[in-house]
């Protein structure tokens, strides 16, 4: 019985617990929409002010802008009014000068009907008259003028180029045909020599130079030969042998096979320094490379590519003083040798192989036209292709810059090598003892030896129909039949 009241004690409990919880559900429910509604009624009430407040400030900035455009059309009324009148005054001036003309032409030949003689013919009798009494005096004054201009353009042109020599401050390096090793040790000689010389054979093929030995100065090498690429390959691949100490004809290939590959990186920096230190920049990577190659050449024992450089400077700096374009003149300056770069490869004068090489990397027409007349064989087209030509002349010319004894043996050694190299089967030639032997090595598999002792009179008979020379040269013809293989 007692549980009985207990369970509907918990049944009446429980149903008045969820009414009483939906009461103050309702309550709840409308307290948060009395809020909302309130909330609503407050954003409405701002929303309506700011609507106020921006359209007061729309009428003010109408009004503004209106009235703005009354000012500039009452501005643009008045302009308008007075390029009118302008016009107006223009025409009428205009007319009176038709007049005046008119008056003066009726002026005119009343008087020519009075004198009885026209104007110009009147013109050129006062003029023959006044001729004929100050004929001398008119003589001696043109003269005069001719004289002191004459001397003016002289000293301002001589002005101009001390100047631009004034200016220029390079140093000139001299390199002719030998270079210098100074050994730390002088028994590193025999090593060099190698066992029944063939050390020092196996250098000079590689390297196409003369390496020297003299008992009198023991601890020097000489490396002679006209081109200075190969001198400073073999200086650098000497160098590289002795600090390695092993001399021997696979070490003395591998050495000459890294000179040659730091001597191309020196031509690439030498080019690139040349443009930087002159300011130049933009040209082609490969034109700058072959202009370092003319750091390794000489002209009339001038180092080219300062030589280049000079006239580049005195180029610009003559352009600046008499009104040309001075970038022009400086990059025609500096290109002006690029063919000597390539004219112990390529056949035709190095203006023509310099042409032909800046045609190649697109480097502009007026560039080309500066650069191309300073030996003369094409005239002048421009004021640049005068300067360069000057400069060049400058620079060629001082005191000291050349020398020509040295331009003419090397120009012999190289027709000796283009002698040599233009037969068939000619691997290379090298030109050695100053000029007295030509090494020539030919490929075996080509020529026997038969054809080698052939091939020797040939070249010696060209030699002595193309040359002129002192004494005798001596061609010897080297063939060497080269088999390899390797055990594994």
């Amino acid at each position: 019985m007692t549980s009985i009241i207990f369970l509907i004690s918990l049944l009446i409990g429980t149903v008045l617990g969820y009414f009483l919880r939906i009461l103050i559900a309702k309550r709840s429910l409308q307290s948060l929409e009395t809020k909302i509604s309130q909330k609503l009624k407050e954003a409405q009430q701002k929303a309506d002010e700011i609507l106020k407040k921006a359209e007061r400030e729309i009428s003010q900035r109408e009004r503004f802008l209106y009235k703005r455009r009354k000012e500039l059309e009452e501005k643009t009324f008045e302009i308008e009014k007075k390029e009118k009148e302008i016009k107006e005054k223009r025409e009428n001036l205009r007319k009176k000068e038709k007049e005046l003309e008119e008056k003066e032409r009726q002026v005119l030949e009343k008087l020519e009907k009075i004198a009885g003689i026209k104007k110009e013919e009147a013109k050129e009798k006062i003029l023959s008259e006044i001729e004929r009494e100050y004929q001398k005096e008119i003589k001696q004054k043109l003269e005069k003028l001719e004289k002191e201009g004459e001397e003016k353009f002289q000293k301002r042109a001589k002005e101009i180029l001390t100047f631009a020599i004034q200016r220029l401050a390079l140093p000139l390096t001299q390199e002719l045909t030998t270079t210098t090793l100074f050994l730390p040790d002088p028994e590193i000689k025999g090593k060099i020599i190698g066992k029944e010389g063939r050390n020092i054979r196996t250098l000079e093929k590689l390297t196409g130079v003369e390496i020297i030995l003299d008992e009198e100065t023991p601890e020097v090498v000489s490396i002679s030969g006209f081109d200075p690429i190969r001198r400073q390959i073999a200086k650098l691949a000497l160098e590289k042998l002795i600090k390695d100490g092993r001399i021997q004809p696979v070490k003395i290939e591998e050495k000459v096979k890294e000179a040659e590959k730091e001597i191309k990186e020196q031509i690439k920096e030498a080019g690139e320094r040349a443009c930087l230190e002159l300011g130049i920049l933009g040209l082609d990577p490969k034109l700058v490379q072959l202009l370092g190659r003319l750091k390794f050449r000489t002209s009339f024992g001038q180092n080219v590519l300062l030589h280049s450089m000079e006239v580049a400077l005195l180029a610009e700096a003559i352009a600046n003083e008499i009104g040309a374009d001075a970038k022009v003149c400086k990059i025609a300056g500096l290109l002006h040798d690029i063919g000597k770069a390539l004219d112990q490869q390529v056949s035709g004068s190095h203006v023509q192989i310099g042409m032909k090489i800046l045609e190649k990397f697109g480097v502009d027409k007026e560039i080309i036209d500066a650069m191309k007349s300073h030996h003369e064989e094409y005239p002048p087209e421009s004021l640049e292709a005068v300067i360069v030509k000057v400069a060049d002349q400058i620079s060629g010319a001082r005191p000291g810059a050349r020398k020509e004894t040295v331009e003419q043996y090397i120009k012999r050694l190289e027709d000796l090598e283009r002698i040599a190299t233009s037969f068939k089967g000619v691997e290379k030639a090298w030109v050695l003892e100053a000029g007295r032997e030509i090494r020539v090595f030919v490929r075996a598999e080509e020529i026997d030896d038969f054809g080698a002792k052939k091939l020797a009179r040939e070249i010696a008979k060209r030699i002595e129909e193309e040359l002129k020379y002192p004494g005798m040269i001596k061609v010897t013809v080297i063939r060497e039949y080269r088999v390899t293989e390797y055990a594994r």
